[in-house]
């Protein structure tokens, strides 16, 4: 996540003045450069998205701000820049801002000027970010490249995804719960040859099984008791383009039946009308059941599940991708950001081992509805771990609560120099003992040592020694 705020200024005043507003006002950290150059070497070495804003001073020697800022625009063009000048010229502003400048500001500026300018900038940016991912989803063009994770299990998932984008095979994508099923799917439909055409996602366990038939596949005029106007379905929606079955796993055995019909035929029979009508759509379903055993126990028809699972794509859980958590959390925290217009928020080592330590059975989606619940609760520009200790009696212990349960279990489990064998406490006097004895053994019998190292004086050592 971007938690530095880069400052090309010459003047060390000002830059200080920065310095000490970016720190106390933002909790973001500032790196200052005296000059274009010095801060494009910057940029250069610095880690993708590290750096969340820039603060450009227009005079500046060796490289100004006015050389600087077309190289900015075209190299890190999401990066937004502020730029600074003594001159009261109002050309020069003119030219800035068309140059691509997210704002101008004359010094001496006002502290309170400049806050409200880096936190529009720092809000602009975020919002943009998320605009251009939900345009990316509605216009299908989503791929695996917006999907967030290292870990090895994700990347073969990945690497399978992008050959079943290759084709028009039927595929199954399995998995708990919460990990991500439809937006790997999407990344499919994204990286095919349909990737311009509709997606349509369809959750098979949230429609009414009555009306299942006429949702996925239309129905006329007349059909049935409350249908006063023909629908196409899901299935013509999806036309050109990808059908996802969320939980197909969930669909009635005689819907399961003319589904297996679709899948052979090309085709959809709509509720109400004896024709069938031609389709031309991409099956892609997902499920968190073992199909197999549905097959076994006879809820699931075999010859189905067969046409479903040409190619199967199992996705990991979260617990078994731990490296991607705080990938995610970012993520997540700037989306959240976006959509509560703020600034984005800093996540500190403390809170992120927190989230490193809790499991999420509910997976990715649990994460991101814990962060957007501490979002909420959080009251500075750091999400601290305070922000995720909710209590709730009637729920599962949260975050903050389970981290304490590991830690007491595990203090527990490892003896504590405190106790005996047994598990009882040892008195206060009989852990002086203790600590004179292994003292005196460290400096071999010197007692001035041992009893400065225990921060006592050499006589109370000896009353000490004595009452044993």
């Amino acid at each position: 996540m971007n938690e530095n705020i880069l400052i090309i200024e010459d003047d060390p005043l000002q830059s200080q003045m920065l310095e000490v507003l970016i720190k106390k006002k933002f909790s973001l950290h500032p790196i200052s450069a005296h000059n274009g150059r010095e801060g494009l070497n910057i940029l250069a070495k610095s880690e993708d998205n590290s750096i969340a804003l820039i603060i450009m001073d227009v005079n500046m020697p060796i490289m100004g701000g006015m050389e600087t800022l077309p190289i900015l625009r075209e190299t890190y063009p999401d990066i937004p820049v502020i730029m600074l000048t003594g001159n009261k010229n109002v050309s020069e502003a003119v030219t800035a801002i068309k140059a691509g400048a997210s704002d101008f500001i004359s010094k001496p500026f006002e502290t309170e000027r400049m806050a409200i300018t880096i936190q529009n900038a720092l809000k602009l940016k975020l919002l943009k970010k998320e605009v251009s991912r939900l345009n990316r989803e509605k216009t299908g063009n989503y791929d695996f490249n917006q999907l967030i994770g290292h870990n090895s299990g994700l990347r073969q998932c990945i690497a399978l995804g992008r050959k079943l984008a290759r084709s028009d095979i039927p595929a199954l994508i399995t998995g708990p719960t919460g990990s991500g099923k439809e937006i790997f799917s999407h990344a499919i439909h994204g990286e095919s040859h349909r990737g311009s055409m509709p997606f349509i996602a369809v959750n098979c366990g949230a429609i009414p099984s009555q009306l299942v038939e006429s949702t996925l596949f239309g129905h006329e005029k007349g059909a049935f008791t409350g249908a006063i106007e023909k629908t196409p379905g899901k299935f013509r929606e999806a036309e050109g383009g990808t059908i996802f079955l969320d939980e197909v796993g969930e669909l009635p055995l005689d819907t399961q039946v003319k589904l297996l019909r679709v899948l052979q035929q090309k085709e959809v029979e709509v509720v109400g009308s004896a024709k069938a009508i031609p389709i031309n759509v991409r099956i892609i379903s997902a499920t968190n059941r073992n199909l197999e055993n549905e097959v076994k126990k006879g809820r699931f028809r075999e010859d189905l599940y067969f046409r479903l699972n040409v190619l199967e794509v199992n996705l990991p859980a979260l617990k078994d991708r731990k490296t991607d958590i705080i990938a995610l959390a970012h993520h997540f925290i700037e989306r959240a950001c976006a959509r509560e217009n703020r600034i984005p928020l800093t996540l500190p080592l403390e809170t992120q081992q927190i989230l490193l330590g809790h499991d999420c059975p509910g997976n990715v989606r649990e994460l991101e509805n814990v962060i957007h619940r501490a979002l909420v609760l959080c009251e500075g520009n750091t999400l601290t771990p305070k922000d995720f200790d909710i209590h709730n009696e009637h729920s599962q212990p949260n975050i903050i609560q389970q981290s304490q349960i590991l830690h007491h279990e595990h203090t527990i489990n490892e003896q504590s120099p405190y106790q005996r064998s047994n598990g009882t406490f040892k008195t206060m006097k009989d852990i002086e003992q203790e600590a004179m004895e292994q003292a005196l053994a460290h400096f071999n019998n010197n007692t001035t040592q041992a009893a400065k190292a225990l921060g006592i004086a050499k006589s109370t050592f000896y009353r000490k020694q004595a009452q044993k």
